[in-house]
């Protein structure tokens, strides 16, 4: 039970699209990420997924509209929404996620940026 420095874990990786988890809480995890680019099209059957930006401005892709979320500010992507999220202009994101332990990176779709682990740091 001790505070955790955010920036001290996000200067401790540098790779994109590659969350590592900083805490657990319940059946929920606490993962942190660095954005750049664009993902990929994908949604989650059975889970929520909590995305907060600490640096920079993430867009939040939905089939029907784009999202700006930005620093300080998060988005709810609620279970069984496809969603997709970018940056723009080479900025690279930093984001905090909130998910259960059960949810895989990109649901049902098989990528090469599905990531299967997510390292501790």
């Amino acid at each position: 039970m001790k505070p955790v420095d955010l920036q001290k874990k996000f200067s401790q990786f540098q790779e994109q699209w590659k969350p590592h988890q900083i805490g657990i809480v319940d059946d929920m995890q606490v993962l942190l990420a660095k954005l750049q680019g664009e993902f990929v099209w994908h949604s989650h059957d059975n889970e929520d997924e909590l995305f907060q930006v600490i640096k920079g401005t993430l867009y939040m892709q939905f089939r029907d509209r784009t999202e700006i979320v930005r620093t300080g500010e998060l988005i709810i992507v609620p279970k069984g929404i496809e969603h997709n999220p970018m940056t723009k202009d080479d900025e690279e994101v930093h984001v905090l996620l909130f998910e259960k332990l059960t949810t895989s990176q990109t649901g049902k779709v098989k990528h090469e940026k599905t990531q299967t682990h997510y390292p501790k740091i």
